[in-house]
């Protein structure tokens, strides 16, 4: 491939990053300005209204992401009236999660999440182009020095006890973790 094809490769490439990140940008926004919540609890309100989550690791599943990132979200949620935190009925152990008639309100008046738009994108792509665009974006972050970071929720602000600022000895984070970033557990 001569310079100028890969330079025209590249700039596709930012380009259609960069449309990404601005409509997720957007989408925030909107959540935070029509519902008074973050991408990520939107997204989380959308995959509740479906129906009913029987556990946080179901939610999770639902939202493919893990427990802990969900679990922040539902607290926020729920301090602000829009979830239900329920013993489940069956078992009297386990927490049925449900939107409120709050968060069904708030829900009605929002158009569809940037991440439900993504996951229903990814999904109309063929099984082949999906395996091979995972492979080559896993590449990519790892190309970023990224690969190693947790990834949470979309556009949810972390708890401060997660966030560090800087390293023992005033470094500052490197290539590899980001504000809000957490490292995954090996």
């Amino acid at each position: 491939m001569s310079e100028r094809e890969q330079l025209v490769h590249v700039r596709s490439v930012l380009n259609s990053l960069r449309r990404t990140v601005r409509a997720f940008r957007a989408a925030a926004q909107t959540a935070e300005h029509v519902l008074g919540v973050s991408g990520a609890q939107h997204f989380v309100l959308q995959r509740l209204a479906d129906a009913p989550a029987l556990s946080l690791n179901e939610l999770a599943s639902r939202t493919l992401t893990h427990k802990s990132s969900v679990s922040v979200v539902v607290k926020r949620l729920a301090d602000r009236g829009f979830v239900r935190r329920q013993r489940s009925p069956a078992d009297g152990r386990s927490i049925v999660l449900s939107l409120t008639p709050a968060g069904r309100r708030a829900l009605a008046r929002a158009p569809e999440s940037a991440q439900s738009r993504m996951l229903a994108a990814l999904t109309r792509l063929e099984p082949g182009q999906l395996a091979r665009f995972a492979r080559l974006f896993e590449r990519f972050t790892s190309e970023l020095g990224i690969a190693d970071l947790e990834p949470g929720m979309i556009f949810e602000e972390e708890p401060p006890a997660r966030r560090r600022a800087a390293r023992p000895g005033g470094r500052h984070r490197g290539a590899g973790a980001s504000a809000g970033g957490r490292r995954r557990r090996p």
